[in-house]
């Protein structure tokens, strides 16, 4: 033989080793399968097509400047949003850390020894070298550690884009229900005082000995009843500020929101829903479940490949002498190449099956949160359709109750109609202003959780391809 030959035979060997075991990783990453939806059932005005539709910022869409300034100090200042934060950077210190797995190790090594000898005096010998080790990655193993880490880098971007939406969702929400105590607060005090005035007509009419006593105390115990929902209504609007400062980053108690009427200060919006299709690449929980999902097939191929040999370079160089003066006269240098094959190792098939058995679970995750994000949206398309078709309902109800009440009140100081009358148009006009006001904000909760459900405005991805598409 020629001295190459042996080099090119067993370089040839190894080519076609290479060829025939390039699919012991597993098939390439496919989504999972999962129920899927053509389009929404009670989607209504709301369907568009344009994967752009809803603005990064949507919540600008309320047109609410305090609303606005709250949010963006939740992003900035917000405790969770941090952790989520933090856990992308221990994911992307985690790649850092697969990635060193294929670069090689140098130690440094020294030390003294000192031999005792029964027949000869003692005797110390000094030594001093470097060892570099080296496992090249013929098959892929350590790439695929990589990828799985990336994969798990990218889900914990996905939890990141699913608390940011969570957090700007829930500022909303506590942020309208403030505003809702304050027009509650402000409809109570207008009936506190027209009951006030009709205590006053009816004062009058008992001391000229028109209506008994009972008839006053009972309007005074009305008025007691109002007060008392007045304070109740305070109670609400202090915790629901404590819980907004909290979500802002602030200690509770030091939040002040300035008062303001909720369907005054904050616009309907209309959300478009786009399609169903568009939910699985933009939902952040479900990105997040698919990404985990590739990370699980990345570890169950890498699992795979450890079934493959493995080829380890070595190689030293040092010195060693009798005194630390002759060190470094003379050095010494060596090279070792180890081929290592797993005949047998129940790690390996043991580690095969539980990342088979963790792919399957990940999966099963991953259609239970594409069941949940349709359910979400469906429910919130219901809800905003049906509470559309109340409002017209209850402003019809309320032109009616106006005309009674305008009818009753002009009648009281005659003394042409009854206290039971009274109470009952106050309770009812009352009543009839309430409900459209929580049917507002009852508008305004069912499309946050709509833009929540779709995703807000994070664009397009397609998970397992190295040119992931952001549309």
């Amino acid at each position: 033989w020629k001295p190459g030959a042996l080099q090119i035979i067993s370089g040839a060997l190894l080519a076609i080793l290479c060829t025939s075991c390039a699919n012991l990783a597993g098939p390439e990453y496919t989504r999972p399968d999962s129920p899927g939806k053509q389009e929404w059932s009670n989607a209504g005005s709301e369907v568009s097509p344009s994967s752009t539709a809803i603005k990064p910022d949507w919540w600008r869409n309320f047109g609410d400047p305090e609303l606005n300034k709250l949010i963006d100090r939740a992003l900035s200042e917000s405790i969770d949003i941090r952790i989520l934060a933090a856990r992308i950077e221990v994911a992307r210190a985690g790649i850092s850390q697969a990635e060193a797995g294929a670069l090689p190790t140098v130690s440094a090594i020294g030390g003294v020894d000192r031999f005792t000898h029964s027949q000869a005096d003692n005797t110390t010998r000094y030594s001093l070298g470097a060892e570099a080790s080296w496992e090249l990655d013929i098959w892929g193993k350590i790439r695929k550690g990589v990828e799985a880490q990336e994969a798990e880098f990218k889900a914990t971007e996905a939890d990141w884009r699913a608390g940011y939406l969570t957090l700007v969702t829930d500022v909303a929400a506590l942020y309208f229900r403030i505003r809702q105590f304050d027009e509650l607060s402000d409809l109570h005090m207008k009936t506190l005082e027209r009951n006030q005035r009709i205590l006053l007509i009816y004062d009058a009419m008992y001391r000229e000995g028109l209506i008994p006593k009972t008839q006053l105390l009972q309007q005074q115990a009305e008025i007691d009843r109002l007060e008392n929902e007045l304070l109740e209504f305070g109670r609400l609007r202090l915790v629901a500020e404590n819980g907004l400062a909290t979500l802002v980053g602030t200690p509770a108690g030091m939040l002040e929101v300035p008062r303001a009427h909720l369907r005054k200060a904050t616009h309907l919006v209309e959300v478009p829903a786009g399609l169903p299709s568009q939910l699985l690449a933009r939902r952040p929980d479900i990105l997040a479940a698919e990404y985990r999902v590739l990370q699980s097939h990345n570890l169950t191929g890498q699992a795979r490949l450890a079934k493959l040999p493995s080829l380890s370079l070595t190689g030293r160089a040092g010195t060693a002498a009798f005194t630390a003066g002759d060190l470094f006269r003379a050095t010494t240098t060596g090279l070792t190449s180890a081929l290592s094959f797993p005949i047998f190792d129940p790690n390996v098939r043991a580690r095969i099956k539980l990342t088979e058995a963790q792919t399957k679970v990940d999966e099963e995750v991953y259609r239970r949160t594409v069941l949940t994000a349709f359910e979400d949206v469906e429910n919130s398309l219901t809800n905003l359709s049906n509470r559309k078709q109340q409002k017209e309902k209850l402003m019809q109800r309320q032109e009616k109750l106006n005309v009674v009440s305008d009818q009753i009140y002009a009648q009281l100081d005659e003394g042409m109609v009854s206290q039971l009358e009274v109470f009952e148009i106050e309770r009812t006009l009352l009543n009839a202003e309430q409900r459209l006001l929580v049917n507002h904000w009852l508008i305004l909760s069912d499309t946050l959780t709509l833009y929540k459900s779709l995703g807000g405005g994070w664009p397009d991805v397609v998970v397992g391809r190295s040119d992931s598409s952001e549309q």
